[in-house]
């Protein structure tokens, strides 16, 4: 517990690593896994989606305050995050234990329930954790380093959980994968809450009450402004990683045993763009940084329309993965001094309820992304695997270049209407 790891970048790190491995298989495969294995319509899938973001609306808000208001001798996250590590566990495994026979309105059901209850548990787990980043790391260049540390090992995870997937479920199948992958994510968790202590400051200071902790919250412009362009770009995210493999099949008609080479390539190519990123936080105002790091993500996805095989879609993807990288190290500046600002406003540190808005407001990127894969679905006639239409391969072109692009053309409109923090 004692000694410079304690509390530092890397012990706040190992919590991402926990987390993200078994989410990412979870976001990247779970459609494909449904529609394409399956046999889930995509219309059916688009539905499950919105009703749990429904639920999502709900739970995310209250979670924060709770969180806000907890007081134990352990802190207010830490109680929350360890209750909720068996329940992630369970409910992975749900979501990849499909019993045999289920097709149709009954898969569906299956899919809807394991969805409502995984993104509820995962959602106890980031809104306490992102809340612990304002807390542990205070200023810029603190919180530029932190960031960068925990993204480098988040791209690990994502390399794990993307690349190393369909090669444990071509030869173990879904279901055993989901068990390694839980196993990983406790063990990588303890962890972390053994190396992780909060601060006895933020325990001392009277909660907000209910009514005027969300009145603070939602009357701040920078926050809305912050959140709602992050939401866009954050689809972007969600649309790369589960459409590389129909990407993968339709357009650059590679094997599956292959799609581990091209996720592999693309996000270790990330690794080093964050400590670019990194430096340039350090030099620019952070805002601006971020803003930056939206119009290159932007400009980063075009070469994937143009991929045709393995080789340039490799190429294509280490393009993209630059402005990836921006994306992953900047928004935690910009939130932490945000959430900072309305403290010395208010008097009271709030990361629960900031967290957990901005995450409803930026986890509306799963409906936006369902909605494109839907309607793109609609327009060229691919309706699952068995149902692909005429032109598969110009429906996955749009999903997973033209529409990123314009996404993120949107994001970076809207970061315009954010003043530098220097700024009233």
């Amino acid at each position: 517990m004692n000694g410079r790891f304690h509390n530092s970048p890397y012990a706040y790190a190992l919590g991402m690593l926990a987390m993200m491995i078994p989410i990412q298989a979870f976001s990247s495969f779970y459609s494909y896994y449904y529609v394409e294995k399956l046999g889930l319509s995509v219309g059916l899938a688009t539905i499950a989606r919105t009703v749990f973001l429904v639920w999502d609306a709900a739970n995310n808000p209250l979670l924060g305050y709770w969180s806000d208001r907890t007081r134990t001798k352990y802190g207010r996250r830490k109680p929350w995050i360890v209750a909720a590590i068996p329940l992630f566990m369970l409910t992975l495994a749900m979501v990849f234990y499909v019993p045999s026979g289920l097709q149709g309105y009954s898969l569906f059901v299956w899919l809807l329930i394991a969805l409502v209850l995984f993104e509820a548990v995962t959602t106890v787990l980031w809104v306490n954790y992102g809340a612990l980043f304002p807390e542990l790391f205070r200023g810029d260049r603190q919180r530029a380093k932190a960031s960068a540390v925990q993204q480098g090992f988040q791209i690990v995870a994502i390399l794990i959980g993307s690349s190393l997937t369909p090669i444990l479920f071509d030869a173990i199948g879904f279901s055993s994968m989901s068990i390694v992958y839980a196993v990983v994510f406790a063990f990588l968790m303890i962890l972390f809450i053994r190396n992780i202590s909060e601060s006895k400051e933020a325990l001392q200071a009277e909660p907000l009450k209910l009514v005027q902790a969300f009145r603070e919250t939602l009357s701040n412009r920078r926050f809305w402004i912050f959140n709602l362009s992050n939401s866009f770009a954050q689809t972007v995210n969600g649309l790369l990683g589960s459409m590389i493999p129909f990407y993968a099949k339709y357009v650059l008609r590679i094997p599956e045993s292959q799609v581990s080479l091209l996720l592999a390539a693309v996000f270790v190519s990330v690794i080093p763009c964050v400590g670019i990123w990194y430096w340039i936080v350090k030099r620019m105002d952070s805002v601006h940084a971020w803003r930056l790091s939206l119009i290159v993500y932007a400009i980063a996805v075009i070469p994937l329309w143009f991929g045709t095989s393995l080789a340039t879609g490799i190429a294509a993807g280490i393009a993209a993965g630059f402005g990836l990288a921006g994306f992953l190290v900047t928004p935690n500046v910009v939130s932490g001094t945000i959430i900072d600002l309305d403290a010395a406003i208010t008097g009271q540190r709030r990361e629960g309820i900031y967290t957990a808005v901005g995450g409803f407001i930026t986890r509306s990127s799963g409906l936006l992304s369902a909605i494109a894969f839907w309607i793109v679905g609609i327009m060229f006639g691919y309706v699952s695997g068995d149902e692909p239409g005429s032109n598969p391969a110009l429906a996955f072109r749009y999903l997973i270049s033209a529409i990123p692009m314009g996404l993120l053309m949107i994001s970076f409109l809207l970061s315009l209407g954010m003043r530098r923090f220097d700024k009233p």
